[in-house]
């Protein structure tokens, strides 16, 4: 028998003897057992301390601003980090059009680009006036959103979509997807249960049914929306398995989908035929850190979230180090060299991190997380005294890490080499010591008099959001090399205030050029 056949032959069996009177066998008990681990508020402070986004004015998590019933905050002005937190204005997005902002969201590509990672990030979570609409309400909101969730940061997501208000029209899908993909999902299906009207998804109204033990209802509308032809096919036969495991013993299962959506992947799961996420678009990594995953799942989607800046540093050693590896080769050895390395840190051996620290950093850089590890361990590297080629390395470390300009001033290597990083990390890139062509289109940005055409006009016509999203594009096509891009970028960032942000970025296309 093919599978369709197998799977629409055994449901009609199903729905002839009504036996939805009696629950789904412990196929699917997992799915009210385990969720995503809370954000902490450990995590949330230290997304905004001091260095943690370059720009960021205030060391102060933010203040939760608690309204009145009766104030209804408009969606696509809702943010997790006020204008004072930011130091951003309010009126950020005010005078640009909606669509066009959300374009330049939806094309920055900064998976390799540490600094403008945490720039965007500033971007999509910052409370501010929204833009000029086009009769889409929410639009906004769901385009920031849908970028957080391109990135792998659904925790952030579904704050937003928790302080705008979730049922609101165009956010209910994203918040159903990504409270699917964080095992979040007693919540949504309540909501859903509860206003059917949320969605126009019938797979995800049979889905909460179930959740919510409506076994009958949910059969019921499942052979009416099959009938209707209103479910994909992978819909129905995964919902027609879900509900009645025991009817499918010896059935071919589906062939795995090439773009499942949150509850195809989330029912493949439930039906004993999980999906594998390393192909997948980067959210549906989120769902291995539910601890359903086994470990080395858990560290193949902990790096690839961590590359996005999607996952905060300590959640990324605490993967690493979570127990022994077991195997050798690709991501054991990563693990081992970033074990032996936090070994000797916590032990303070100078001659045991001189010996690991070469090591670990070749590590990081295969998989293109020396950013992270920078913020990990840059710090307290500055105070190992370290000699020769040790000491040269955890200089460079320092330099890609938030307090680079006081290990420029303090512990900077006398190399002539270095005399142009080392300009930069103070500010002051000179030109005379560029020695390359890369190096001279750095200093040219940093030593901009002008603000660059058209960035006046565009801040004072409340379109400085639009003006910094433009400079990362630029920034972008710098990377590809396209030097001129590198000096406007630089020099707007410099323009508008984000001194740390132009910084930053420069050193990170110096000491990360290899790779980028």
């Amino acid at each position: 028998m093919t599978r369709g056949g197998g799977i629409a032959a055994a449901w009609l069996l199903f729905a002839a003897q009504g036996a939805l009177a009696q629950e789904p066998l412990s196929a699917i008990d997992w799915l009210s057992e385990h969720s995503a681990p809370p954000i902490t508020q450990r995590d949330l402070d230290r997304s905004f301390e001091r260095g943690a986004y370059p720009g960021v004015q205030s060391v102060q998590p933010p203040d939760i601003e608690v309204l009145p019933l009766e104030v209804t905050v408009e969606a696509d002005a809702v943010g997790l980090v006020s204008s004072r937190v930011s130091g951003l204005p309010s009126d950020l997005w005010a005078g640009s059009d909606s669509d066009t902002l959300i374009t330049l969201l939806r094309e920055r590509r900064v998976a390799r680009l540490p600094a403008m990672q945490r720039l965007l990030y500033t971007l999509l979570l910052a409370e501010a006036e929204p833009p000029k609409q086009n009769g889409n309400a929410n639009r906004f909101l769901q385009g920031r959103v849908e970028k957080l969730m391109d990135l792998g940061a659904l925790d952030p997501a579904l704050a937003l979509l928790d302080r705008a208000g979730p049922e609101r029209p165009g956010l209910f899908d994203l918040w159903f997807d990504a409270a699917l993909l964080t095992g979040q999902e007693d919540t949504v299906c309540q909501a859903l249960r509860a206003r059917p009207t949320l969605t126009q998804s019938q797979a995800a109204r049979i889905f909460c049914l179930a959740r919510g033990g409506q076994w009958a209802d949910a059969a019921l509308l499942l052979d009416t929306s099959a009938a209707l032809g209103l479910l994909s096919e992978d819909e129905e036969d995964l919902l027609a398995w879900f509900l009645e495991p025991e009817l499918f013993h010896g059935v071919e299962p589906p062939p795995p989908p090439q773009n499942p959506t949150a509850l195809v992947f989330r029912l493949r799961e439930a039906v004993g035929e999980p999906l594998p996420t390393t192909s997948l678009p980067r959210a549906f990594a989120v769902s291995d850190l539910r601890g359903t995953a086994g470990w080395k799942a858990q560290l193949t989607a902990a790096e690839r979230l961590a590359r996005t800046g999607a996952l905060p540093e300590n959640r990324l050693l605490g993967i690493y180090t979570a127990r022994q590896p077991a195997a050798s080769g690709g991501i054991w050895d990563r693990v081992e060299a970033l074990q032996a390395f936090d070994e000797a840190m916590r032990r303070r051996d100078t001659e045991a991190i001189a010996e690991t620290l070469p090591v670990v950093w070749i590590a990081m850089q295969s998989a293109e997380l020396e950013v992270p590890f920078a913020a990990l361990f840059a710090s307290r590297l500055s105070r190992i005294p370290l000699t020769g080629s040790a000491a040269a390395l955890a200089y460079e470390i320092a330099l890609l890490g938030p307090e680079y300009e006081a290990a420029a001033r303090t512990t900077g290597i006398k190399q002539a080499e270095l005399a142009f990083v080392n300009g930069l990390a103070r500010g002051s890139p000179a030109l005379p010591q560029a020695t390359g062509q890369l190096e001279r289109a750095i200093a040219k940005g940093f030593s901009a008099s002008a603000t660059p055409k058209g960035v006046q006009e565009a801040t004072r016509d409340s379109r400085l959001g639009e003006v910094i999203l433009t400079a990362m594009r630029q920034y972008e096509q710098g990377v590809q090399g396209n030097l001129t891009r590198v000096s406007q970028s630089l020099a707007t960032f410099r323009a508008v205030g984000l001194e740390d942000i132009a910084r930053s970025a420069a050193l990170q296309l110096l000491l990360l050029r290899p790779r980028l």
